[in-house]
């Protein structure tokens, strides 16, 4: 089995309650079923993923994207289209499913906030019917690359966010689980904590092969995890492959990145580009990249340049250009 996520034109809608605009609206609501529009989370939506993938799954605020992790999780059903993982139709909740699938989404708390995080593991020990050599295998293992083991007995509301994250991470692990669904596990941590959790994705990914779907919004949980990223904007799909491949995708421009020998005039560099920005000695251009190579050569005749090198634009301001379109 390959193919360990099948997505195949899913769609998924919500019906809301109109707001009513005048106090005569709101006194007919009382009496009378209030209208209702149709919100389309997500439209036609299809991809698949292979065993052992991480890949991230990126879009603005309201893309779609926790609404397509509930439904691949089974907490939501779709409206139309299929949807299997492992195999299985997440909806039915089957025992066989849930047991090899986690959903962890940031700062939703499972422990419990009143006792030992050891109680809250031996809770999902029985829950997850754990034999007691595999419980303490993992518990050791997850343990041991979170660096936590002083923690175990620690009452949950004592421990900081970052340690809390972690705890939910072993509660979420401790069975095994062959699909992960991260849904912003990184969200609210300092910088350290961040780089510890996504320390410990790639060891679990690489360790026991599992299939990952990531969220973020954060780029350097992207750029260290994902070969891979599925981009969707308003529940469609935008793109689907290789991070680095989005800049080639949808930027027009490059950035020319110059260092210059003494200070000019910025003002006469306006016809050439648009200066991102100047510290002497450096100034970033950026210029079309259908005339990259003529405004490379202009610079270099017109200006006293010692080095000239020619990039494409940061992958995370495309996608920040992207997201803040209204419509791509």
């Amino acid at each position: 089995m390959d193919k360990v996520i099948v997505v195949d034109h899913l769609s998924k809608n919500f019906f809301v309650n109109e707001g009513n605009r005048s106090i005569k609206q709101a006194i007919s609501s009382i009496f009378s079923k209030p209208q209702q529009k149709v919100v389309k989370a997500v439209k036609n939506l299809s991809f698949t993923i292979q065993k052992g993938e991480l890949v991230g799954f990126i879009g603005p605020n309201g893309a779609g994207k926790t609404t397509t992790m509930k439904m691949l999780s089974g907490l939501l059903y779709p409206t139309s289209g299929f949807i299997s993982v492992l195999d299985f139709d997440p909806f039915l909740k089957t025992p066989e499913y849930l047991k090899q699938i986690s959903l962890v989404m940031g700062q939703k708390n499972q422990l419990w906030w009143d006792l030992p995080v050891i109680k809250s593991f031996e809770f999902s020990k029985a829950i997850y019917e754990i034999n007691d050599k595999d419980y303490k295998k993992n518990l050791d293992e997850l343990v041991s690359l979170l660096g936590v083991s002083g923690l175990l007995y620690t009452q949950v509301r004592k421990l900081s966010l970052g340690q809390r994250m972690k705890m939910e991470l072993i509660a979420s692990l401790i069975y095994k689980p062959k699909v992960l669904f991260l849904d912003e596990p990184t969200i609210g941590l300092d910088l350290v904590a961040q780089q510890n959790l996504r320390d410990f994705i790639y060891e679990y990914n690489k360790k026991n092969e599992a299939t990952i779907l990531l969220t973020s919004h954060n780029m350097s949980d992207l750029s260290d995890l994902c070969r891979r990223v599925i981009m969707i904007n308003e529940g469609e799909l935008m793109f689907d492959g290789a991070l680095d491949d989005i800049t080639h995708k949808f930027a027009q421009d490059k950035v020319i990145k110059i260092t210059l020998s003494e200070e000019i005039d910025t003002k006469s560099i306006v016809d050439i580009g648009v200066i991102k920005k100047y510290a002497f000695p450096y100034c970033y251009i950026t210029v079309p990249r259908s005339t990259v190579a003529f405004a490379a050569a202009e610079l270099l005749q017109k200006y006293p340049i010692i080095d000239l090198n020619i990039e494409e634009l940061p992958v995370e301001d495309v996608i920040r250009t992207i997201f803040s379109a209204k419509k791509v």
